[in-house]
C-alpha cells in the first residue's frame, strides 16, 4: 500500500510543478506583451528598447506590474528628479503613481525623460508607495536610452529611460514613489 502511495505522490509532482508555474505565469506579465507595450509608448522608432528589455527579463525574470510615465530631472553634484504615471498591475489594477527623489555624484546637466518601469515582487499595488534607493549611471547627449534597478523589501523596479537632453555622471539616491505629487524630493 505504501508502494501504491508513493507511486501516486511521484505522478503528481510535475503536476504540482506544473501548476506553480502556470499560477506564476498567470500573474506575471511576458516578455513579448511588455515589448509591445513598451514599444507603443515609446513609439516603433526607440531603437534598443528591446534589447534593453531582454537584458532586464534575463536579470530580473517576469515582472508583475508596469509603469508608464515621464520624468524630468536635472543636476549638478547635487540633483533631483521628479515624474509621474500610471501603474499597470497583471491582475488588472491602476493606479495613478509620482515619483521625486533627490540624488548625490558625479552627475551633471538635464533631461526629460518617458519613462517605462518594470515592477518586480509587488505583493499589491498599495505597496508601491515607498522610497527605492539605488545608484544611477546616465548619459544622455541628445537622446539615448537607460535602465537601473531600485529596491525595497524585496520590491524592485527597472526604470527604463528614453531620454532627451544632455546629462552624464553617476549618482546615487532614491525614488520615492507618492500618491500626491510633491516639489519636495525627500
Amino acid at each position: 500500500m505504501k508502494r501504491v502511495l508513493a507511486a501516486v505522490l511521484l505522478c503528481l509532482l510535475p503536476l504540482t510543478a506544473w501548476c506553480a508555474v502556470s499560477a506564476n505565469a498567470d500573474a506575471t506579465y511576458d516578455q513579448d506583451t511588455v515589448i509591445k507595450e513598451a514599444e507603443g509608448f515609446f513609439g516603433k522608432g526607440a531603437k534598443g528598447i528591446a534589447q534593453v528589455m531582454e537584458k532586464v527579463f534575463k536579470e530580473q525574470g517576469r515582472p508583475n506590474g508596469f509603469i508608464k510615465g515621464e520624468e524630468a530631472g536635472g543636476a549638478l553634484v547635487v540633483g533631483v528628479r521628479y515624474g509621474d504615471g500610471t501603474l499597470f498591475m497583471k491582475d488588472g489594477e491602476q493606479r495613478k503613481v509620482h515619483w521625486q527623489g533627490p540624488s548625490v555624484g558625479f552627475d551633471a546637466g538635464a533631461d526629460v525623460s518617458k519613462v517605462f518601469v518594470l515592477v518586480y515582487n509587488l505583493p499589491d499595488a498599495n505597496a508601491i508607495f515607498r522610497r527605492y534607493p539605488g545608484v544611477d549611471g546616465s548619459l544622455y547627449f541628445v537622446a539615448g536610452v537607460g535602465v537601473n534597478y531600485v529596491e525595497a523589501d524585496n520590491i524592485v523596479l527597472a526604470p527604463i529611460r528614453l531620454g532627451v537632453g544632455w546629462r552624464q555622471g553617476v549618482n546615487a539616491g532614491y525614488m520615492h514613489v507618492t500618491r500626491t505629487k510633491s516639489w519636495n524630493p525627500f
